[in-house]
């Protein structure tokens, strides 16, 4: 696929359902390491965390931090969420998606908030799939971004702009990163959906990170090091 390296990014530990578990963590990081050994690509040890709530809460602790590599965070349905209010996040928006209604000011106006404060209060490498059954104002989250050294994602495994939002989101300046989503071992390196929109879009390559020998500058290792 001519990858030069890999991301193995589990999704945080207050998920439900799809989560990397505390007690597993020692062995996956074990299986990583033997990745990284046995072949010739670099293994990036990431997380996925789940964005618990509109306070920016997240499931990693400093504690955590060593043994991460990559630290992305995204709005998931079957959580751990902060307090009860902040399930509004997740549910709410999945079934504003699930029953065709359009979400309320104060929907909007909170997950921006969630986003914006993840990424001012956490060395978030990358926010994934943006506006996916959830609904923020995709432009304000990308100022911030832009302004904290915070990519965007833009999946391959689905597209979770409009390529009118795009559009407006990629004239902010923001900086992007583009991936598989891959989710199974067939689809690794997979980025047929993705490219597609961004040629309709006609986002500048130069504002992708990691393509053409280019590799992303991610806040997460750089704050590791004045820790």
């Amino acid at each position: 696929m001519g990858l030069k390296e890999i991301a193995i990014t589990e999704h945080g530990y207050s998920h439900h359902m799809r989560g990397l578990k505390r007690k597993e963590t020692a062995k996956w990081l074990e299986m990583v390491r033997e990745a990284n050994e046995g072949t010739s690509i670099r293994v990036l040890r990431g997380m996925e965390c789940n964005i618990r709530g509109v306070s920016g809460k997240s499931d990693f602790t400093e504690s955590d931090y060593e043994n991460f590599d990559l630290f992305l965070a995204g709005i998931h349905v079957i959580i751990r969420y902060d307090t009860l209010a902040d399930t509004r996040l997740g549910w709410g928006g999945w079934m504003r998606e699930i029953l065709h209604i359009k979400p309320t000011k104060r929907e909007i106006r909170e997950t921006t908030r969630a986003y914006i404060n993840t990424i001012e209060r956490n060395p978030v490498d990358a926010i994934t799939h943006l506006n996916f059954q959830c609904n923020a104002d995709a432009v304000e989250v990308a100022k911030c971004c832009r302004d904290y050294g915070t990519y965007l994602e833009i999946s391959s495994k689905k597209e979770h702009l409009t390529d009118e939002e795009l559009a407006e989101v990629a004239n902010t300046g923001v900086r992007f990163i583009i991936n598989s989503d891959a989710h199974s071992p067939d689809r690794v390196g997979d980025l047929e959906l993705a490219k597609a929109q961004i040629e309709r879009v006609g986002i500048p390559l130069s504002l992708i990170d990691n393509i053409d020998g280019r590799f992303p500058s991610f806040r997460f290792a750089e704050f590791k090091k004045h820790m």
